[in-house]
């Protein structure tokens, strides 16, 4: 079952990621068994809208790992370390997915 990440760290998004993804595919499976099912406006549609979530996520993430790399720089950069010492600002991780699988845009064809 699929839970939330909440504000969960860069890997247990990632993680929910890659299962959401897994979840997508098993869909798509079944999809391929019922020619009635993808011939359907309604699942055309949802295709429609799954992509434009994906596209949104992915440019999410990039937008992420863009500030998480400025933010590290500025924590590690003089004079604003100095700055970053006193308020306890760290470094942050980026987002990253480990399974290649996952880390692929889902193909979505029918």
């Amino acid at each position: 079952m699929l839970s939330p990440p909440g504000n969960g760290t860069p890997e247990q998004r990632a993680q929910a990621e890659g299962q959401l993804s897994q979840a997508l595919g098993r869909l798509f499976a079944v999809a391929e068994a019922y020619p009635d099912l993808k011939a359907s406006q309604n699942f055309i549609q949802f295709q429609t809208a799954l992509q434009g979530t994906e596209d949104e996520l992915q440019l999410a993430r990039r937008y992420y790992n863009g500030t998480a790399r400025d933010l590290n720089t500025a924590v590690e950069s003089f004079p604003s370390s100095i700055l970053a010492n006193i308020f306890h600002f760290a470094k942050v991780q980026f987002f990253e997915i480990d399974n290649p699988a996952d880390r692929a845009v889902p193909t979505v064809k029918f």
